[in-house]
């Protein structure tokens, strides 16, 4: 069988998004998260809130390679970078001031992906 990828323009502009720019910049980070988007729709991340309140701590920023979802409970400002997010899981993010953004406008922000932490 041939292997086809995403068929989502969007994610599919995203993935070759990252690949470009983990090579411009030398930065590992942006190809391990373009290859975790490749993957069937099946084998995706899908991210509980809890798991990412969890890992990190006040002002971090996270990139999930796929869908935030919102159970559980976050205490503490974080940026997130997804592919999507549930509506109960925006709400969450902003009650606590947190941000939530799409990976591409993470990439806008930080280039050499310093700092980022990829959960998932």
């Amino acid at each position: 069988m041939k292997k086809t990828g995403p068929t989502n323009i969007v994610l599919r502009k995203t993935i070759r998004v990252l690949y470009k720019a983990s090579r411009e910049h030398k930065a590992p980070i942006w190809r391990a998260v373009a290859e975790e988007l490749e993957k069937p729709r099946r084998r995706r991340r899908a991210v509980n809130i809890s798991r990412i309140n969890r890992y990190t701590n006040e002002g971090d920023t996270v990139v999930v390679p796929g869908k935030v979802l919102g159970a559980g409970v976050l205490d503490h400002p974080v940026t997130i970078a997804a592919t999507g997010f549930t509506r109960t899981a925006l709400e969450k993010i902003k009650a606590v001031n947190g941000r939530a953004i799409h990976i591409l406008d993470l990439l806008r922000e930080n280039p050499r992906g310093n700092n980022v932490k990829i959960i998932g």
